[in-house]
């Protein structure tokens, strides 16, 4: 009874913490249209305050310890490397297609990242793709097709300049997912996401400066930055972690799929956002193609 009481726990946390993804990201669509802001501005403040709040908990949760990652110059530098090519790519990218086009649109293009680095997979171990692998990777492109063209091949129905973006975000994940390393497996998630995004916040405003931006500064954008920072961040690492400890990560990484799914509805219901019958069909290949994968990395993961 126990154990199933905290199953269910841990998947409501898993969800929600999706959730606040897709939020957050409905919420820098707000911003980019009502409030007259950009993705650099709003990349710079994100990383550099969501930084500070992830480190705060870690030294909450750590203490001294919490500078350890600091301490190695090889762990350092890589974890440089990580906040600049690595979750600074990454943020700046998704929020660059979001502005571009809509927040499902680009969460959901970004979630193609799972189908890059199957490639990135097979070919470092000098592999073909299994037949289930080959059928996500031929319903990914699909539905990039269908998303883009709705089935016509001679018109775009998304912008070249939002599919750059979203394509980017996808390229940008893989990085972020596979710099860290071993980084994740020896030190707390917010000691590499804290550091990682602080020290990327701080290369961001110095290359573009937000204190110069102009935008509308109101109670409501003051709230939707704080959303981004902290709901999109703090809290929704928080429940989603939480919950992958009590579910596995196999199942966690299932439920994650509700990020795109949530940017999209709360997008349409929110914000106005309209989507065509043959959007909805591209989506659903996408994240489709990612729950494929992650089927057969369960039975890749399963014993004999």
């Amino acid at each position: 009874m126990i154990q199933k009481k905290n199953e269910t726990l841990g998947t409501i946390m898993a969800v929600c913490g999706g959730i606040c993804w897709g939020f957050s990201g409905c919420c820098g669509q707000f911003l980019f249209e009502a409030k007259g802001a950009k993705a650099p501005w709003l990349v710079s403040l994100r990383l550099l305050f969501a930084g500070l709040i992830m480190i705060a908990v870690g030294f909450s949760l750590h203490g001294r310890r919490n500078m350890d990652i600091l301490k190695k110059k090889a762990d350092t530098l890589r974890l440089l490397l990580f906040a600049f090519c690595g979750i600074s790519l990454c943020q700046f990218t998704y929020f660059m297609a979001i502005e571009a086009s809509n927040a499902g649109t680009a969460t959901v293009l970004q979630y193609l990242s799972p189908v890059l680095i199957l490639l990135v997979v097979c070919f470092r171990e000098k592999r073909y793709p299994g037949w289930l692998e080959l059928a996500a990777i031929f319903l990914s492109l699909l539905g990039t097709f269908v998303l883009g063209t709705h089935g016509n091949i001679h018109t775009f129905y998304i912008t070249g300049n939002a599919l750059f973006w979203g394509l980017a975000a996808a390229v940008s994940s893989v990085l972020y997912n596979m710099i860290p390393g071993s980084l994740i497996l020896r030190y707390d998630i917010y000691q590499v996401l804290g550091f990682g995004m602080f020290f990327g916040g701080v290369l961001m405003c110095v290359l573009f400066r937000p204190w110069e931006y102009e935008l509308i500064w109101d109670t409501e954008t003051g709230a939707a930055l704080i959303s981004v920072i902290v709901i999109g961040t703090a809290v929704a690492f928080g429940l989603y972690l939480q919950g992958v400890s009590m579910i596995g990560p196999l199942k966690g990484s299932i439920l994650a799929s509700v990020e795109p799914l949530s940017a999209v509805i709360i997008s349409v219901f929110w914000l106005g956002t309209s989507f065509a019958p043959a959007d909805f069909l591209g989506f659903g290949m996408i994240l489709g193609a990612v729950l494929m994968l992650t089927a057969a990395q369960g039975k890749m993961s399963d014993p004999i």
